[in-house]
């Protein structure tokens, strides 16, 4: 036992450290501010035919799915400070987005929520759903809701390869990562889950390259291929860039994504598996006392028959420590799910309860999408 925390513990500590050589050396030499991670720069015109899940680079970068159109949007805010973080909860955040655009609180879909954290300008993607229509919209520090316009928005549009029967049916995450944008989803049907990677800096009409992945889904006991990653995040270990991904059901599992040529079929190494029934959305690192801890929150499906708090949405935090455990697939440690911790660096986050969707402001301080009885609150919260 002591031999193997030991190997835990090293393995975390040269991942901790890669995280922080994650960089953007790639980007176009002699721009500034987010125009140097693109090329061929569009000015206006921007229609997203459906919008969903985004994520904030440096400068006021902003990077959208488009689900639609199996594409991923970047585009240049010139959102760049200076920060002014949402000062108090503002209730009924959906009510206030559906006034926004005229329509109620229920027939608004919020489909995704980033933190600028150069402005603390918080971003939602939003779809009306009378219509269908794709739309983004900001939060200021006083809680008061704006519409960005997209229509003259300097961006640029990149395609994910496939069609036809590979064509992309869903884009569940798009981060920047050191050189490239990462983006995940699903195309297909043998193989659908897929990892997509597209260098910096990215060009207009530019295409991607295209990975198919294999994980092995602790909870269900095999390999499977269509299941896509649900919420990721990019890391660096041993000098090696490596997707770490969380899926349904639910095991997180890291993924290696440099030297591969576009086609490549990539088995994952599944490390921890949290429990069956839940659908991860959100996924980041943060550190707290000296540990760095890697936090997904869930949509847990069957919170009726096995419930594991007061809502079915809720939130864990894992010990970045056993990304390079030794134990794997099979083996891969399992969270207690009759108690709110265990094993050791295992544990629910109570303030997580409820929590649709989540995002850092800094390294501990987050913005929460919080159902609360059916209604949606938006606030600030602080990480144990």
């Amino acid at each position: 036992m002591k031999r193997t925390t030991k190997t835990l513990l090293a393995a975390g500590l040269i991942l901790a450290a890669g995280l922080l050589s994650l960089t953007t050396d790639a980007a176009a030499p002699g721009k500034k501010g987010a125009e140097r991670f693109l090329k061929n720069i569009q000015a206006g015109d921007l229609v997203i035919g459906q919008i969903g899940r985004m994520s904030f680079g440096p400068d006021g970068l902003l990077l959208i799915a488009d689900r639609k159109n199996g594409s991923v949007v970047a585009i240049d805010t010139g959102d760049t400070g200076p920060a002014k973080p949402l000062k108090k909860r503002v209730d009924n955040i959906d009510t206030l987005v559906g006034q926004a655009l005229g329509a109620d609180a229920k027939s608004i879909q919020i489909v995704d929520m980033a933190v600028n954290r150069q402005s603390g300008l918080i971003y939602l993607s939003v779809i009306r759903k009378q219509d269908g229509r794709s739309v983004l919209l900001t939060v200021n520090e006083n809680g008061k809701v704006g519409a960005f316009n997209l229509a003259k928005a300097r961006h640029v549009r990149v395609k994910l390869p496939g069609d036809g029967k590979a064509k992309v049916s869903n884009i569940t995450g798009v981060k920047l990562s050191g050189n490239r944008v990462l983006a995940a989803g699903q195309s297909g049907r043998e193989f659908a889950s897929k990892i997509y990677s597209i260098p910096l800096p990215l060009e207009h009409g530019n295409s991607a390259k295209i990975f198919s992945t294999e994980t092995f889904h602790v909870a269900h006991g095999r390999w499977e291929t269509r299941a896509p990653i649900q919420s990721f995040i990019p890391v660096k270990e041993n000098g090696k860039t490596y997707i770490v991904g969380s899926f349904s059901c639910t095991p997180i599992a890291k993924f290696p994504v440099d030297g591969l040529e576009s086609g490549a079929k990539i088995r994952g190494t599944s490390v921890v598996e949290l429990g069956s029934g839940n659908r991860p959305v959100d996924m980041f690192i943060y550190k707290k006392d000296g540990k760095n801890w890697l936090v997904t929150n869930t949509d847990r499906f069957h919170h009726k028959r096995r419930p594991i708090g007061p809502s079915q949405y809720w939130g864990c935090r894992v010990d970045l420590k056993y990304l390079g455990a030794k134990q794997i697939n099979k083996k891969a440690a399992r969270r207690n799910v009759k108690q709110k911790t265990g094993p050791a660096g295992m544990e629910v986050v109570d303030i997580l309860f409820g929590v649709k969707h989540i995002d850092q402001y800094d390294n501990d301080k987050v913005i929460v999408l919080r159902d609360n009885k059916g209604r949606l609150d938006l606030e600030p919260a602080v990480l144990p």
